[in-house]
């Protein structure tokens, strides 16, 4: 075999049409053997090729006669002294961090470890034993693509829909993709899930991670797996498993068509990347990859005894982000698993730090769309509304507060109007905007939407942890029976509970984020940590019942007002006073006898119902073309008590007459709308959302006593303008609905 220099640049291995070039990036090792394999499954390479060169601490060699398919791994020789930090061992055979492709999957055995197991001096002996036979093999890939007329859709932040789901769990059980794709980034592609996702509204799917990644070998001695993908092992190689073709680097070209057939369809592509920690785990766990390249250079280590990692992520290291060596999808944006510990300077979390500066300067990376989870489980972990300008991040406080409110908590009220409002409190400086606050109420982590209003416990069980993983305090509330049951009105408020979460996310200011399930009914059975569950626990039950297709039809009907209604949208924070040719000020808080929220109503714990007017005529800002934005005006009633409320409807002026768009107390969304003059009372249900517009040209009288109200595809319309008025009309040619009302 031919054997060139070869370049330092770029790391990894890159086929040129000619050869290859294989790069490997290591400070402190005395030596590196490139292994050369025919199948991914092979326990001894075929042949070694000694890398003699190196430049800039890179070691380098090119292979003329190598093509894409070839499979290939590392040993790397250096000083085995973890007491030191280091621990190269050449009899593990080891993965390229760079690797396009990764081919196989880990099979366990005490030979995967750089120690021996059971040895009295643990980590600090040294395991002779070859390792190939149960490491994965790396593939070099032929990265050309054909991209054709890409583009990112490159929604803005303020339109941004997010929708959270993983690959395999979204497919596995959907009887309209074909078995062999099912779980798979091909499925994401085929028509039935393209419909549906076009047909949902969203904007954006945010995929669980798909980064190569480790399944632990505590999990897999149990039957189980790493089903979320937060223990990743090749930061640039899809996750094989999702692949329909699952051997030769066919993932890539896969992970490429997905993005491209979902940018055709106006959806972007989010990634959830873990850059804090891999699977290598503590001083205990394999040796597998990056730390028999160079042990000290890509992990934090305890700086008073380097045989132990700093460990800020609760999975036993930390990568060692402050180093300038760890640092062409076309995906649109990245969203950063425990994001506090990339700022992560010398121990403390500097919201100045490299990895910021690094992403800010950036060219491509500061123009993608940049998600935080800001917080990580060290000292001072906890940034919510700390990170810099052009950075989004995931609200807990949001989550928390919503989730406290709708439970019947008292004192939530204060905390509730930030949330609803962009959570001006922790984002109204530094340049931020409400979009930089992601809205969630549930996540992949902790109970799903459903299973929030049926449990108060969580049930992890299946987990084989005798239920002790994952927190309690889920904010969570049953309904008065824990689990399933068949009492007809405990099942009735849950549902109505269900669509004032779903309501409430849409409504309130900043970027929403559905978990992908939610919108029908999708439970765990009360798990609340299913990230080692791939099976039906986890994934999605397209057999929808009458009362989940409900459920979906007011959450299509929330996303066709939340892209409707620029009010719900808002690129700047309320002001709370009246913008110069606005009728009312640009954001009014009420309480049930219509009038203005005031400071002791604000400090009561006891208040659980108030309503807030959002004017379309105060939005302040202007379109692509600098036309002044101009909305209906909506008004959002939210009833968290036990009890029925009247809400006396506010009245700026006479002739006021609201819209009851829709009412969480129905099950499905109706046709029917109903006019009710302000200043009259509206009866809110026990712990019901209610959202009523004023349309932006107001209902006028004509000569006939004839209204026109924009809401067109509404085949009649209820008038409560006097209680024995009903009317009913279909729509004109212009799109408008003629009312006419007996005065």
């Amino acid at each position: 075999m031919k054997v060139w220099p070869g370049n330092p640049y770029p790391l990894g291995a890159t086929w040129d049409g000619s050869g290859v070039n294989f790069a490997l990036f290591s400070e402190n090792a005395t030596g590196v053997e490139l292994c050369l394999f025919d199948r991914p499954n092979q326990g001894r390479e075929t042949t070694q090729v000694r890398m003699t060169e190196q430049t800039a601490q890179v070691w380098h060699v090119y292979l003329p006669e190598a093509r894409p398919g070839q499979f290939y791994g590392y040993r790397v020789h250096g000083p085995y002294n973890p007491a030191e930090g280091h621990r190269f061992n050449p009899a593990k055979l080891l993965l390229d961090p760079y690797a396009k492709s990764i081919a196989g999957s880990i099979k366990w055995s005490d030979a995967l470890f750089g120690y021996t197991i059971g040895h009295p001096d643990g980590d600090l002996s040294k395991d002779e034993r070859d390792s190939a036979d149960g490491i994965p093999k790396c593939v070099v890939v032929d990265p050309a693509f054909s991209w054709g007329q890409d583009a990112p859709p490159r929604t803005p932040w303020h339109q941004t829909l997010i929708y959270e789901m993983h690959v395999r769990g979204f497919t596995a059980r959907h009887s309209k993709v074909p078995k062999e794709l099912r779980g798979t980034y091909a499925a994401l592609t085929h028509p039935a899930i393209i419909d549906y996702l076009r047909s949902l509204g969203i904007t954006a799917v945010e995929l669980m991670p798909i980064h190569q990644f480790v399944a632990d070998k505590f999990l897999v001695d149990r039957g189980l797996t790493n089903y979320w993908g937060y223990n990743s092992i090749g930061f640039f190689a899809p996750e094989s498993s999702y692949a329909s073709p699952r051997t030769l680097g066919q993932q890539l070209a896969e992970f490429k068509t997905m993005v491209k057939t979902l940018h055709r369809e106006g959806i972007e592509v989010i990634v959830d990347v873990v850059y804090n920690h891999t699977g290598e785990g503590n001083h205990l766990g394999p040796t597998l990859c990056f730390r028999g390249i160079d042990n000290a250079a890509y992990y934090r280590l305890v700086a008073d005894d380097r045989r132990y990692y700093m460990d800020y992520t609760g999975c036993g290291n930390t990568l060692n982000m402050t180093h300038p060596r760890v640092l062409e999808m076309h995906v649109d944006g990245f969203r950063f698993d425990l994001a506090s510990t990339l700022a992560r300077e010398l121990h403390s979390v500097d919201r100045l730090g490299a990895f910021f500066d690094i992403i800010h300067q950036d060219p491509v990376l500061s123009q993608v769309k940049l998600i935080a989870e800001p917080w990580d489980l060290g000292e001072g972990g906890y940034q919510v509304g700390n990170f810099p300008v052009l950075w989004a991040e995931w609200n807990a406080e949001y989550r928390d507060t919503i989730r406290r409110f709708w439970k019947g908590d008292d004192g939530s009220l204060g905390g509730l109007a930030f949330r609803l409002t962009g959570s001006s409190d922790l984002y109204d400086r530094g340049g931020r905007r409400p979009y930089a606050s992601i809205n969630f109420v549930t996540a992949h982590d902790g109970f799903t939407l459903a299973d929030l209003v049926r449990h108060n416990d969580k049930h992890n069980a299946a987990n084989g942890e005798d239920n002790r993983d994952e927190h309690n305090g889920n904010l969570s509330w049953n309904c008065g029976v824990e689990g399933p049951t068949d009492n007809p009105e405990i099942l009735a408020l849950r549902k109505r509970q269900q669509r004032n979460f779903l309501a409430t996310l849409i409504l309130s200011q900043g970027v929403p984020m559905l978990l992908a399930g939610d919108e029908i009914g999708r439970t765990q059975r009360g798990n609340n940590n299913a990230y080692c569950q791939d099976n039906e626990i986890s994934w999605i039950d397209w057999k929808l019942d009458p009362q989940r297709r409900d459920l979906l039809e007011f959450t299509r009907l929330l996303m066709r007002l939340f892209h409707q209604h620029p009010v719900l949208r808002r690129r700047k924070f309320f002001q709370g006073r009246t913008i110069r040719g606005s009728e009312v000020k640009d954001l009014a808080w009420f309480r049930p006898d219509g009038k203005e929220m005031s400071d002791e109503d604000w400090n009561n714990p006891s208040v659980h119902c108030l309503g807030l007017r959002l004017a379309g005529d105060a939005i302040e800002d202007t379109d692509a073309r600098g036309n002044r934005i101009v909305d209906d005006t909506l008004l959002i009633l939210l009833n968290a008590h036990y009890e029925p409320l009247s809400f006396v409807l506010p009245a700026h002026r006479r002739k006021v007459r609201w819209e009851v768009v829709f009412d969480t107390r129905d099950q499905k969304p109706t046709r029917r709308r109903r006019l009710i003059r302000g200043g009259q009372p509206y009866e809110l249900e026990a712990r019901s959302l209610v959202l009523l517009r004023l349309p932006q040209h107001d209902i006028r009288e004509n000569g006939d006593n004839e209204f026109h109200l924009r809401a067109a595809g509404f085949e009649f319309v209820e008038d409560s303008l006097k209680t024995d008025s009903v009317v009913t009309s279909r729509p004109n040619s212009s799109g408008l609905l003629s009312l006419r009302n007996r005065l």
